[in-house]
């Protein structure tokens, strides 16, 4: 039986991919900081091919220990790790103060970081593995208030390039998910201010948001087999955001 680790698999993005593995069989483990979130997104999924991993992807040493259990049971394989964990932090560049500047590098840089390394360890001497992480359009494109944000996201991009270029041999691919505006627990505040979240629907060619869903396919296309020649880049799954200028249309258009 394969085996896929979900990291922010109590919500959002990481519950809907966690969901796709179970249909097709797999073992699927669970990490989240939420506890709660763990709990109901497991209760979504089988429980006799299902763990949950209560965990800070701030601290190596839990991350470590996720693993280790996580393998325990599932024969000591990872044969897919989606890393889903990540913050945000908006407001003018010259007010961001440390505390927030340290939470997002933290979680979206360090965090990225420590699990990517540790899960490559493993993939790299069982000589295979599919790895995912996400980014955003923020890795090319920003506004104001994303300087932070957007600073990890880009930082993202690179650590999935480098890992690929050093794990290909082995067997190891490594890619990212470049997802445009999503309603997840962490676009609420988003959402319940209307003219802004309106205003990031226009700006977008379908006209809409996403739903977290929505992202489950990119992230398995790349995890699966049937991107078995696709590492170092990232799978932009963002409605055209980034094809569209915005500024304005044409009359007759």
């Amino acid at each position: 039986m394969k085996a896929i680790l979900v990291t922010g698999g109590g919500s959002g993005i990481g519950r809907a991919v966690a969901i796709r593995f179970a249909r097709k069989g797999w073992r699927v483990g669970l990490a989240d900081i939420d506890a709660r979130g763990l709990v109901d997104t497991a209760a979504m999924l089988p429980p006799e091919r299902t763990s949950t991993h209560q965990m800070d992807v701030r601290d190596p040493s839990e991350w470590e220990h996720v693993l280790a259990d996580f393998t325990a049971l599932s024969g000591g394989r990872l044969d897919v790790l989606f890393n889903n964990a990540g913050v945000g932090a908006g407001g003018p560049f010259g007010e961001i103060g440390l505390d927030a500047l340290d939470r997002v590098i933290d979680v979206n840089l360090k965090g990225n970081f420590h699990v990517l390394q540790a899960a490559g360890q493993l993939m790299t001497m069982q000589g295979s593995g599919s790895i995912v992480l996400f980014s955003s359009i923020r890795s090319l494109v920003t506004e104001p208030g994303q300087s932070v944000y957007s600073m990890t996201k880009s930082g993202i991009v690179q650590l999935v390039r480098t890992a690929a270029t050093e794990w290909g041999q082995t067997g190891v691919r490594v890619n990212a998910v470049g997802p445009g505006v999503i309603e997840t627990p962490l676009t609420a505040p988003i959402k319940a201010q209307p003219a802004w979240y309106n205003a990031y629907a226009d700006k977008t060619p379908m006209k809409r948001w996403a739903k977290a869903e929505e992202m489950a396919g990119p992230t398995v296309f790349l995890l699966s087999d049937a991107a078995s020649y696709v590492t170092g880049t990232i799978l932009f799954a963002d409605g055209g955001w980034l094809a569209n200028d915005g500024r304005f249309t044409p009359p007759g258009m």
